[in-house]
């Protein structure tokens, strides 16, 4: 396969920005929960009103600081009224709150860093609350059931189980990513390319140690410790940094019409991976999330994560698997599938040399090996720096990328 172009192409836009990073205003516990909220729920009322019979909530109690609010769902309409009595309520501070509003985090980013308190209570309400919450603020409806449609640009139902030749028209490619969330490209490289990238991981293994702030380390069930994850790869791997100066995989951010660009992420800008069997402790294989899940959907979504397949996958040795039509939906973001969740799930086997493209917005998660490992890169491409007009496109165009205008992309 030679480079993609796209000239004269007309590519979907996947980029949904609705905030740019800059100076924020701090959030008055007070004034949002008497004043804020209520307007934004108000104002919201005919979005989430099918939301709230699909979720099933019960009132939510939040502490912060001390001071109580309850949000309660009853008669179909959310309402916040202060005070609560004592029971289970999610507790945080003013700052948590301000980081909520802001999306710069979310109740899964609390929980990875150890600050979700929830005070006897659950997280899954939580994160049906967090749905209300995002979808209040940001001008976005919750999921229901069969409020997403998957077809192609004929308009019949789109046929998930495909994968594409690298040869194939990147139009076709393009249209296939926007709709389903994912993509599955055959044979990108060869094996011999694969194979070594695969030399290079063993010799680099040695080279890394727990605590050295650029690999993750797991235990197996036979008590050793194994590095399952190489950042900063393609600086001790030279099959790596051929390859991700080589056209067939730059090209691939053409696949959107928003001019992503690779190494954002510099000096981390692929990652080689160990998938072994019978991990006990430590993160290997992630349950099902969203890249987003922690937060800053609204600063820096869609992202395009760009899965290299070095040894291929299947069922037995741990494939990836994806949630189609996920980016175009807000549900929880991790760590487990929503109860009633109506899209399907694809499971993508490779094979040497495949690759897989997945929207940061897209659930999916990889399956733990069972019979034999198997290696793995992890790259991706990021939208360039938000700007007033992008960002406000982006909220045009949020929860509808599928009838987004195209946008024509020249190189």
């Amino acid at each position: 396969m030679g480079p993609l172009t796209a000239e004269g192409r007309a590519i979907m836009s996947v980029d949904v920005r609705t905030r740019s990073d800059g100076p924020v205003e701090a959030v008055d516990p007070g004034r949002f929960f008497t004043a804020d909220l209520p307007a934004a729920l108000d104002a919201a009322a005919g979005r989430l009103g099918p939301a709230l019979g699909f979720l099933g909530l019960a009132p939510l109690t939040v502490d912060v600081d001390g001071d109580r609010w309850t949000l309660d769902p009853s008669g179909g309409r959310v309402t916040v009224r202060p005070g609560a009595p004592d029971g289970p309520a999610l507790r945080i501070d003013a700052e948590q709150l301000t980081d909520l509003v802001h999306d710069q985090v979310t109740p899964m980013g609390w929980l990875t860093s150890g600050r979700l308190h929830l005070g006897g209570g659950r997280l899954e309400p939580v994160l049906s609350w967090w749905l209300v919450l995002r979808a209040a603020l940001d001008d976005r409806t919750p999921h229901v059931p069969g409020a997403v449609e998957l077809r192609g640009p004929d308009g019949a139902p789109l046929d998930l189980g495909r994968s594409f030749a690298a040869d194939e028209p990147p139009e076709d490619m393009a249209a296939f990513l926007a709709e389903a969330g994912f993509l599955h490209i055959t044979g990108l490289f060869t094996a011999d390319e694969m194979a070594a990238v695969s030399a290079d991981m063993d010799r680099a293994a040695p080279g890394y140690e727990p605590g050295d702030g650029r690999s993750w380390w797991a235990t197996l069930r036979d008590g050793s410790s194994r590095v399952v994850r190489m950042q900063r790869f393609d600086e001790v791997s030279p099959a790596t940094a051929a390859l991700v100066t080589d056209d067939r995989f730059l090209g691939l951010r053409l696949l959107s019409g928003d001019d992503h660009r690779w190494g954002k992420r510099s000096p981390n800008r692929i990652e080689g991976l160990f998938k072994p069997i019978g991990v006990t402790e430590g993160i290997s294989d992630v349950p099902w999330h969203k890249d987003c899940s922690l937060g800053r959907h609204s600063y820096e979504c869609c992202t395009l994560t760009v899965g290299i397949s070095v040894t291929g996958a299947d069922a037995a040795s741990g494939q990836l698997s994806v949630v189609a039509g996920s980016h175009r939906a807000l549900v929880w973001p991790a760590p487990m599938l929503q109860p009633g969740l109506d899209l399907p799930v694809v499971d993508l086997p490779t094979r040497t040399g495949d690759v897989t493209i997945h929207l940061s917005c897209t659930l999916h998660m990889a399956h733990p090996p069972v019979e034999r490992e198997r290696r793995v890169m992890y790259s991706g491409f990021s939208l360039p720096p938000a700007d007033r007009a992008s960002y406000q496109a982006g909220r045009a165009r949020l929860g509808r990328i599928r009838e987004a205008a195209p946008v024509t992309v020249s190189q």
